[in-house]
């Protein structure tokens, strides 16, 4: 049964969306994988792993204290597009665990976080759709940069990833 519930949909539409970009970089070599360009993060391994990296983080947040804030998976380590599969797995259910609490302590709830030294509040639920639509620009960047490799069979076939397709391909 499909959910019609937003934030659910938000939530498997991100973590889906997420795969399905990392799926269709599972044939690249790893040069073409870490290339960089002008956008994004540079690279597809950069921005990928900031899309999950972000995730993780924003679960910590939203849990706030006593959790604390695990460090970054961005950085030095090279991952392969299996290895984030399986981080992408793990922090999605993660994620979802988070937002379950979420609800519980009511969405409207108000936390703090402090970015770049600088402390904000925000409701539960606004971190929550934060976190859920931050993946799309970034995912917007990879399909651009798997179409400027020129890859066939890749760069002409790059997936749909609206929400639809995956209402669409979660039905089938």
């Amino acid at each position: 049964m499909m959910s019609a519930d937003p934030l659910d949909i938000l939530l498997r539409h991100d973590a889906w969306a997420t795969r399905e970009v990392l799926r269709a970089c599972t044939t690249l070599t790893d040069e073409q994988w870490h290339r960089r360009f002008e956008i994004g993060l540079g690279s597809l391994h950069d921005t990928l792993t900031h899309v999950i990296g972000a995730m993780r983080r924003w679960a910590d947040r939203i849990d706030g204290p006593p959790t604390e804030l695990r460090p970054s998976i961005e950085g030095d380590a090279r991952r392969t597009p299996s290895e984030l599969l399986a981080l992408l797995d793990a922090f999605a259910v993660e994620l979802a665990a988070s937002a379950e609490r979420a609800r519980a302590r009511g969405l409207g709830t108000e936390f703090a976080v402090t970015l770049a030294g600088q402390t904000h509040r925000f409701t539960l639920g606004a971190a929550l759709v934060h976190v859920t639509t931050h993946g799309m620009h970034h995912r917007a960047q990879c399909l651009n940069m798997l179409r400027h490799l020129g890859v066939p069979g890749v760069s002409d076939r790059l997936p749909e990833i609206d929400p639809l397709d995956w209402q669409l391909q979660a039905k089938a």
